[in-house]
């Protein structure tokens, strides 16, 4: 991360990502999500309680329990100069609906003005004290952290801008987590970054291409055009009301053909939007997912699934956690079978007794056949440009913008999942090569395997190998067999086509 690190600080030197190629609107939020992140830290809230505690106590003593946060401070203080209402402040969220009658009470109560000529005082307060250097430790990737001089305000934002990453292992037979990085520094940055919900990118690709040999009886061997494919309304698989082009990477399309290797190892959204169009719907990626542990039935807080009924899921526009696309990944190298990650095998009493095992879910999932073909395909990804000893595979993820960068490795006794980038999503790399998955996550993976074989007390195989495919396996790969029987097949069919048109001329 300290590369990552430094060619994130060089990007921006000179320039303002809480303003870089911003609207208004865009400015305005991130400078208001800067705000609410000042206010959250210990020593707003230090400050809050020596100036605010005794009348927010005052409050409590009236109304126990009724919420008082800045922002609600901040609403009752408009509406006491008529600029809002509390009706509005419910419709919004601001405000419990249960409790607009105790506000009310309280904007007509003398501890009110008690609370507002408080609160006038903290902003005030707060603006002078988190504008003004002092001396103070902040993080820092080499040192741990560093001693400098530096306002409170400038503090918040310089944390902002640190790269952050998250990484779990997990024995695929087992689902036992044999490592779990939440974070670069718990001491600064309190946020587990397993858990968190993040665009997934290139790395759902697998997934698809699974489903495409499953389902649709696609060749690893047939080649399909690098060209711009549409979906539109009348593809009644994927309930659209507007046609949906979406565009390579690069912005641009080759025109080539490229089988599902190819495709896969050079990422083209291209081919991943053919694939689904063959499956004519996006139902068997969301089932394959639900199979792996990702609950295609999850609704988030705000009423959308988690693994959305739309044709983008194809190229990563899905939200998931590193925990899940980990447990996911279990599967292709553990021969198909879905295996739970499990972080605590089990739990013993004082006196030795387990009062507690856990038992993770098994299930197979993705066909032998099919998955031996994956595995394959994730192997040839690498080739051999992570430089280690072990059989492994993998797929590297990128998201708009480049705010996200994945990369999801598998060996046969590990699988490795890796995320980077900032924690807000404009704290990110202006480039593809920069910020793209290969180069911010897939390095972090490559320097883990290389310790681990370099380490002869880990207990790490780097000579294991992958399950040995089932029968169908070299009929399935032999790609200069499928050419010469997909030539005879095209030949055949123009004789039948010829044929067709020659009775239908004698016909008329």
């Amino acid at each position: 991360m300290i590369k990552n690190q430094e060619r994130y600080d060089k990007t921006w030197k000179n320039r303002d990502p809480w303003t870089y190629d911003a609207t208004k609107y865009q400015k305005e939020l991130r400078a208001s999500i800067l705000e609410n992140q000042c206010k959250s830290s210990d020593r707003y809230l230090s400050l809050r309680g020596r100036v605010m505690g005794q009348s927010l106590e005052a409050v409590d003593r009236l109304f126990p329990e009724l919420p008082m946060s800045d922002n609600v401070i901040e609403l009752l203080d408009s509406i006491s100069q008529n600029l809002s209402t509390l009706q509005k402040g419910s419709n919004s969220g601001r405000i419990d609906i249960t409790r607009q009658a105790d506000y009310n009470r309280l904007l007509h109560s003398s501890e009110w003005s008690s609370v507002a000529v408080a609160y006038k005082k903290l902003q005030e307060l707060y603006k002078k004290e988190f504008n003004t250097p002092i001396k103070m430790m902040v993080f820092d990737y080499e040192k741990g952290e560093k001693e400098v001089i530096m306002s409170p305000y400038d503090s918040v934002r310089y944390h902002k801008m640190i790269l952050q990453a998250g990484m779990l292992v997990v024995d695929p037979a087992t689902g036992y987590v044999k490592a779990w990085v939440g974070g670069v520094n718990h001491k600064y940055f309190k946020y587990d970054h397993v858990t968190m919900r993040r665009s997934v990118g290139s790395t759902i690709k697998p997934f698809v291409y699974t489903q495409a040999m499953a389902i649709a009886n696609i060749s690893p061997c047939q080649e399909f055009d690098d060209i711009q494919y549409t979906i539109s309304p009348a593809d009644s698989g994927f309930g659209l009301g507007e046609e949906w082009s979406p565009a390579n990477a690069e912005e641009r399309f080759s025109g080539k053909k490229f089988n599902l290797f190819q495709g896969l190892a050079l990422s083209k959204n291209s081919i991943s939007v053919r694939l689904l169009k063959e499956m004519g719907t996006v139902e068997p990626i969301r089932n394959l997912l639900d199979n792996l542990g990702i609950d295609k039935n999850l609704r988030l807080p705000n009423g959308q699934l988690a693994v959305p009924k739309v044709p983008s899921i194809c190229l990563g526009a899905v939200d998931l956690t590193l925990l899940e696309m980990t447990g996911a990944y279990d599967a292709f190298a553990n021969n198909g079978v879905y295996t739970q990650p499990v972080f605590i095998s089990h739990i013993e009493d004082k006196t030795g007794k387990i009062i507690y095992r856990g038992t993770p879910v098994k299930k197979a999932a993705i066909n032998a056949l099919y998955n031996a073909a994956m595995v394959t395909m994730l192997q040839n990804n690498i080739g051999g440009s992570m430089g280690v000893k072990s059989s492994i595979g993998g797929k590297t993820g990128t998201t708009n913008d480049f705010a996200d960068g994945w990369f999801m490795g598998i060996t046969p006794s590990l699988v490795m999942g890796v995320w980077t980038g900032g924690d807000d999503k404009w704290i990110r790399f202006l480039s593809i090569y920069e910020g793209q998955g290969s180069a911010m996550a897939k390095p972090i993976v490559s320097l883990f395997i290389k310790k681990l074989e370099a380490d002869p007390n880990s207990g790490y195989d780097a000579n294991a190998k992958f399950a040995k495919p089932p029968r169908g396996y070299s009929e399935l790969m032999d790609c200069a067999k499928f050419k010469s029987e997909r030539k005879s097949t095209d030949m055949q069919m123009t004789e039948k086509q010829k044929a067709a048109r020659e009775v239908f001329d004698e016909e008329f």
